[in-house]
């Protein structure tokens, strides 16, 4: 059967016709390759990939962070300088910085002098020492100083005694070896307190009470009107 069949095809197959003779015989064209387009990734395909996530177990490297400078050390003093009247002027080493409350920067270390004055009392004068750093300093116009002490005589009706006056807003007082002599007193209890240049001697009464009577051991009255002056300021002022 399989002899058969292709006996069949060969005397059915059209026959070749040859070409005439000079006549170019057609070469088919060579077909152009196809280029199989590129394939973009699809939105379901990016989807679809796995993302990846950072390994936890591998320890985090920390960022270092930025040094920040530190600020330097103060190298002067700063004054903080109140008072407790108003218009009070402030001076420091004669120059003057500012009316009371005022800051005084850029002191530097060391000893300074400080002057600060006000209407209607005395100036108060002292020498500070200033630190690296601030500190306030009130200044109290208000407030009662007085320490004032000379050397006297206790001048009695028959002899004398010898001894020392001091003075302190809490009164003036009377130091001696002589206990009976000796006496405190308020400012407040003092009738009379003056100086007699002529006769050198300082006078004491107290109200209600004794008179006493002074001299300078030396015989120099000016100690004598230095302490009296000091303390007249100070009732003055106890008195106001």
């Amino acid at each position: 059967m399989l002899g058969g069949g292709a006996g069949v095809l060969l005397l059915t197959r059209p026959p070749a016709v040859p070409p005439k003779s000079g006549a170019p015989v057609a070469t088919p064209a060579p077909a152009a390759p196809v280029i199989a387009p590129e394939k973009s990734p699809s939105i379901a395909s990016e989807l679809s990939r796995p993302k990846t996530t950072p390994d936890k177990s591998k320890p985090s490297v920390p960022e270092t962070p930025v040094p920040i400078a530190a600020p330097s050390a103060p190298t002067t003093g700063t004054l903080r300088i109140s008072a407790d009247v108003a218009d009070a002027s402030v001076f420091i080493d004669r120059k003057f910085i500012g009316t009371a409350p005022v800051t005084a920067a850029d002191i530097a270390p060391g000893s300074h002098h400080l002057n600060v004055s006000a209407p209607g009392y005395d100036a108060i004068t002292e020498d500070i020492d200033v630190a690296i750093g601030p500190r306030d300093i009130a200044i109290a116009f208000k407030e009662i100083r007085l320490a004032a002490t000379v050397a006297v005589v206790h001048k009695h009706a028959m002899g004398s005694c010898r001894g020392t006056l001091r003075a302190s807003p809490q009164g003036v007082t009377y130091e001696t070896t002589d206990k009976s002599d000796g006496f405190t007193v308020a400012l407040a209890d003092i009738e009379t307190f003056e100086v007699d240049y002529l006769n050198k001697n300082l006078k004491l009464k107290v109200k209600k009470g004794r008179t006493y009577n002074f001299t300078d051991p030396d015989g120099n009255v000016d100690r004598l009107f230095v302490f009296h002056r000091d303390v007249e300021k100070a009732r003055l002022r106890y008195s106001k």
